[in-house]
């Protein structure tokens, strides 16, 4: 990028970010997510970064908070209370300690250690006490100036009316006022009840509560709050000895805060909170890594608005901005055509994603995303990545509009979109795009789960023509596989091996290998249930499948136009007559002898799990007789919630269906 480039990006970000900061801070509103937000001044950031002299006076890298309310007596802070800089990655850390060290003599840098707090989402507080009593409680406002809400503050169990120990001088004390996550919900509930709209998140409810005119409001919202600085002068040597002085003076300190000797240290504490993040019981989104030696970190000043001496270490986002590259389209098994977004890498819930769907031509036009835009990526869990928001602030006029192909970019036959559908799909059954992605599909895990058939493999079978459908997987030989590239004899052996072992499949397992259109693994196993053989299910009327429980009448119909297709008839003959046994086995009716505990539940997964993975958790909750399904509802029993849960988590909090997490629920299996 040129510097004429850089400066252009730099302005439109700044604008569309002290827009944000705005609604945030001043307001209490929110338009994009925080990880997003964080995402963009990260990128301002970096671009600074590069370009020193870009910086401006005014830029959001350089200030903090919004501009104090009108309501509220103004207060000015003895000491700005500064924001910290973001890291999201050990990479990230390990450049600032770089830039700090620089500053340092070589007996300073080899002193170096840190002290680590957990980075609350809630809202900064700063707390005067005059002989020992309070006399003055503000928020941050912009780092100078902020609003009195000592009223408010009082109410707050946690912050002393008086101090356990008095100081002639006065003694000023910093920290966060927050509400738990309990808490949060509860409120949501309420508003819920009352027809009014919920709180976005816990830190708005919080930032909201404490700027009541009337305290009683503060009082009913059960507000909490750490301390975590003090800025009058106690005379000690490390950050470290200032939270014991905070305890003994009789403020609330985080226990999980902690000492690290060195890096090393700090990264294995983040990767721990990281882990334990959803069973504290408030929102927190990182770490806070400080220089431990108060000397140090006096003499390393601050750089803008941030002190050099600490900086946030935050949680891998759930959302981040990037960049469209490319929209290209992929061919499924049926045939849909699906949009995919080629993105510029970005790192979306640890893990960096350069590809994201963009599901049909109808939300290309209700995002009106264009190649060149700058895009807000969701991603939770192991779902795949949505763009969830264009931001059009930021186009430059080079951005180009994608139009959906008419013809199939892969066979070239000609595309359709059936009336009523927001899918486009191509007519040719024998595309090789949607022959390969059915053959993916025939032997996934949720189907004939055959090891060691990767697609590279499946893509040389078709294109020599060994394999025209399914069925020929179980008729190969090893002389077939030796001609092609990287097998050898024994590897030849292993796959046919695999192959012919898998001969034998259940009938749920068999429904949904056959790769009927809107058919997944809960309708399979649905299906298998009410018809018991394959037989009565290749018989059945349409009448009486659109009469079965969960199944309307698109996708009813769709069951019985398979079936009614010759090549799909051919098919399962083909199937039974190179071997398959199709048993009625379905794991609704559990083992012999098998505890059916919870027959008549319902249970949803969303977010990964650690100690089980998602298919033996669906199987482990068949065999004793519960239900599965793939959405939230007010009839869904239990949802159960891994790391990194997705949409699923919110609605089951907005609707009051009960959450587990994975150790409530194993103690449940067992």
């Amino acid at each position: 990028m040129t510097k004429q480039q850089a400066h252009q990006r730099v302005k439109k970000l700044r604008k569309l970010i002290n827009h944000h900061r705005y609604l945030y801070h001043v307001l209490d509103k929110q338009e994009i997510s925080d990880a997003a937000l964080d995402s963009l001044k990260k990128e301002l950031f970096d671009l600074e970064q590069k370009f020193p002299e870009l910086i401006t006076a005014d830029s959001p890298t350089q200030r903090v908070g919004g501009k104090p309310l009108k309501r509220f007596k103004k207060v000015k802070h003895q000491k700005p209370m500064l924001s910290f800089n973001d890291a999201f990655s050990e990479e990230d850390i390990e450049d600032w300690l770089e830039r700090i060290s620089k500053l340092l003599s070589d007996k300073e840098r080899s002193k170096i250690d840190f002290y680590c707090e957990l980075k609350i989402d809630g809202l900064a507080i700063e707390l005067i006490y005059e002989r020992g009593v309070l006399k003055v409680g503000s928020t941050r406002g912009d780092g100078t100036i902020g609003e009195d809400i000592t009223h408010n503050l009082k109410t707050i169990e946690a912050i002393p009316l008086s101090l356990r120990e008095s100081h002639v001088g006065g003694v000023i004390v910093r920290g966060e006022v927050f509400i738990s996550k309990k808490e949060f919900e509860k409120i949501n509930k309420e508003q819920q009840k009352k027809d009014l709209p919920t709180y976005a998140n816990p830190r708005n409810l919080a930032a909201g509560s404490v700027r009541q005119l009337d305290p009683k409001i503060t009082v009913s919202r059960r507000l909490d709050s750490f301390a975590y600085d003090l800025i009058t002068n106690f005379d000690k040597k490390t950050h470290e000895d200032k939270h014991k002085v905070l305890k003994n003076l009789g403020f609330k300190t985080n226990s999980h805060n902690k000492y690290c000797r060195d890096l090393s240290e700090v990264f294995k504490f983040h990767k721990y909170c990281q882990k334990i993040r959803e069973k504290i019981p408030y929102e927190i989104d990182g770490i806070v890594v400080t220089v431990n030696s108060n000397e140090i970190f006096e003499k390393l000043g601050k750089v803008g608005k941030a002190p050099r001496g600490a900086i946030a270490f935050k949680f891998p986002s759930k959302q981040a901005t990037t960049v469209v590259k490319d929209i290209k389209i992929q061919i499924g098994r049926t045939g849909a055509l699906t949009p995919v977004a080629y993105l510029k890498p970005v790192q979306v819930g640890g893990v960096t994603v350069s590809r994201a769907t963009l599901h049909n031509e109808d939300e290309i036009k209700r995002l009106d995303v264009k190649i060149g835009d700058t895009v807000i990526v969701s991603r939770a869990g192991d779902v795949i990545p949505d763009i969830i928001k264009v931001l059009p602030e930021l186009r430059t006029g080079k951005e180009k509009k994608f139009k959906m192909p008419e013809r199939c970019p892969v066979c070239g036959a000609k595309v359709i979109r059936p009336k009523g559908e927001v899918v486009s799909r191509c007519k040719n059954p024998d595309c090789f795009a949607q022959k390969r992605e059915y053959f993916h599909h025939f032997i996934s895990k949720g189907a004939f789960d055959i090891d060691g058939l990767g697609p590279k493999i499946i893509n040389q079978l078709i294109e020599e023509s060994l394999v025209s459908d399914p069925a020929d997987l179980f008729e190969l030989k090893e002389g077939d596989l030796l001609p092609l590239e990287r097998f050898a004899e024994k590897s030849a052996e292993n796959l046919v091996e695999a192959i012919q072992g898998k001969k034998e499949i259940s009938l749920p397992k068999f429904i949904y290998a056959l790769g009927i259109r809107n058919v997944g693994e809960e309708t399979a196993q649905d299906l298998a249930k009410h018809f018991s053989n394959l037989e009565k299910l290749q018989k059945t009327t349409l009448e009486d499948l659109e009469k079965m429980k969960d199944i309307g009448p698109i996708v009813a119909k769709s069951i019985y136009d398979w079936f009614r297709q010759k090549r799909n008839v051919k098919l399962i003959k083909k199937l039974r007559q190179v071997g398959i046994k199709v048993s009625a086995s379905t794991h609704r009716q559990g083992e012999a002898g098998k505890s059916q505990k919870l027959r008549g539940l319902t249970f949803v997964l969303t977010g990964g799990l650690e100690t089980i993975s998602r298919d033996e958790a669906k199987e482990k909750i068949r065999e004793l007789g519960g239900e599965i399904s793939e959405s939230v509802s007010k009839k869904t029993d239990f949802v159960v919630v891994g790391k990194e849960p997705g949409s699923k988590y919110e609605k089951a909090k907005k609707l009051g269906v009960r959450t587990i997490n994975e150790k409530e629920f194993l103690k449940m299996l067992n």
